[in-house]
């Protein structure tokens, strides 16, 4: 820890701000801002998580950056990670200043809290970040009133609705930010008493009972539910806090639209030919077409067809493609990891793929790209072949 301390107070500027060094390869991350201020906000507060104290020279001289930068409240990232620095450090005025700001700017609704980049702004991962920033500096001030925890339990049943069936939410980044913010309040509404019966009614008219007491609490408990269609009722009664999720998985057809990214696969086979391993040009065609200059590191999932294996010469030649950075095959998938992909560009390709065997009425295969940092920003589209007279495809 010393030298790493070290190292970061010979990269701090005299204005206390810290050098930018190195690339950030999730644009998302920072909220896509690319200045020293957050930075620098980020450097402090991993220093005063560590209980450093503000007295020391690079802690008070990082925390005199910061307050110069308080006068610009327009980027709220920005504004919701200083919050939480400056109540770390223990500026109570200054960290009244940006709440307030923040709450003005809070989007309610239905009696929950949270906050976006924008009013604009369709990130769901940088939104759950920004709102866990201000549940961070909610909770972190002492003593908490009842109103503090009032208002903190409206952030924190909207981030439990963003949550996913797993555990996790949109990305790496927001989760380890979320989970951090709702530990902490755990620890503060924690209680070594009291216990509470979930009810889960189905409406075919049965019943599933869960029972959270002391014994169990930490327990993740889980029911399969038959009833794919109907209303289902929770009722609960005790005294004890517990967290309700439905978790409903289904297919959709691929979606054509709204998205930044786009990709096409055209197959090509020679039906005349009578080998009995045919061989299947896959035409690859993708394009990004978003607001950003270009993309963080780019995932292609291809999909083979029942009975098909890429061709490993092929294969080579994809992996020696410009912008590719690596090719892994898992199962039956082929996994092709792009550096980035500038906007505007169009990634162009072909993929050779072979049969090993006969698969009679072949389904099609999907191919899908996105984001690895924002997997919400991705795209599908399908492929298949026929050679019957009339089904060719």
């Amino acid at each position: 820890m010393e030298e790493t301390k070290t190292w970061l107070e010979n990269k701090q500027n005299e204005n206390g701000c810290f050098l930018m060094l190195g690339k950030l390869f999730n644009n998302r991350m920072k909220g896509g801002v690319t200045d020293e201020v957050t930075l620098t906000a980020y450097i402090t507060a991993a220093m005063l998580e560590l209980n450093m104290s503000v007295s020391d020279p690079v802690v008070n001289r990082s925390l005199s950056c910061l307050r110069n930068s308080t006068t610009d409240l327009t980027n709220t990232y920005t504004t919701a990670l200083l919050a939480y620095t400056f109540t770390l450090a223990g500026d109570m005025e200054t960290r009244t200043q940006l709440l307030q700001h923040l709450d003005k700017i809070a989007l309610q609704e239905g009696g929950l809290l949270h906050w976006t980049q924008t009013s604009s702004e369709t990130s769901a991962s940088l939104a759950v970040e920004i709102s866990s920033y201000v549940l961070l500096a909610s909770l972190n001030a002492s003593p908490l009133s009842a109103a503090d925890l009032g208002y903190a339990s409206r952030i924190v049943r909207w981030l439990v609705r963003q949550q996913n069936s797993y555990g996790g939410f949109s990305s790496t980044q927001d989760t380890v930010v979320a989970l951090q913010a709702l530990s902490l309040y755990s620890t503060k509404v924690f209680s070594k008493e009291g216990a509470s019966t979930v009810t889960v009614h189905t409406p075919s008219g049965g019943q599933h009972l869960f029972d959270v007491n002391q014994n169990n609490k930490l327990l993740y408990q889980e029911r399969a539910l038959q009833d794919t269609k109907g209303k289902y009722t929770v009722e609960v009664k005790g005294s004890a806090c517990a967290s309700v999720q439905l978790s409903l998985h289904y297919n959709i057809p691929t979606p054509t639209d709204g998205t930044s990214l786009s990709i096409q696969v055209k197959p090509e086979v020679d039906c005349s030919s009578n080998s009995l391993r045919k061989t299947v040009t896959l035409n690859i065609q993708s394009e990004y077409k978003g607001e950003e200059s270009s993309t963080n590191m780019i995932i292609m999932d291809l999909k083979m067809l029942s009975g098909f294996a890429p061709d490993q010469e092929s294969l080579e030649k994809v992996k020696r493609s410009p912008l590719v950075e690596r090719v892994d095959t898992k199962d039956d998938h082929v996994l092709v990891y792009l550096t980035s992909m500038p906007a505007g560009y169009r990634f162009n390709r072909t993929l050779e793929i072979v049969q090993e065997q006969s698969v009679k009425n072949l389904k099609p295969a999907v191919v899908k790209i996105y984001d690895y940092y924002q997997p919400s920003d991705q795209a599908e589209t399908e492929y298949v072949f026929s050679c019957d007279a009339d089904a060719r495809k």
